[in-house]
């Protein structure tokens, strides 16, 4: 796993990253004209809880995941914090839904969708109160 050096200031740069991506998801999910809306909306949410998970890593661990692939983050956000292996489960159904998020042909289901963003809104809720600590 590939892991860099993280202090508190990069934390909070990548808290108040996440809470944009957040602010920017709940937005356009909001938004129910436009179908293909919601993929968007989850490849917000999926770089929203990517950003959290950074902040969580960097306050508690002193440092943060650095690998491509992003599912290396996981085992370092367990072990973040006592609530660690929940944080993990989230940031990993943010994950599963990426690819289709990202890359995908067919639109993200307004289920999954909304899903990822509450996903999302629990890592940077999380991450908020770590930083405030």
């Amino acid at each position: 796993m590939r892991v860099a050096k993280s202090n508190r200031s990069e934390a909070v740069g990548r808290q108040r990253t996440a809470r944009a991506y957040l602010e920017v998801a709940e937005l356009v999910l909001a938004e129910p004209s436009r179908e293909e809306y919601l993929s968007v909306a989850a490849g917000l949410a999926v770089l929203a809880g990517i950003a959290a998970s950074d902040a969580l890593c960097g306050t508690r661990l002193g440092k943060r995941h650095r690998g491509e692939d992003h599912r290396g983050a996981l085992e370092l956000l367990a072990h973040a914090t006592p609530d660690g292996r929940d944080l993990a489960n989230q940031l990993g159904r943010l994950l599963d839904v990426k690819d289709a998020a990202h890359y995908g042909v067919v639109v993200v289901s307004a289920t999954k969708a909304r899903s990822a963003v509450r996903a999302a809104a629990q890592l940077v809720a999380r991450a908020a109160e770590e930083l405030e600590r």
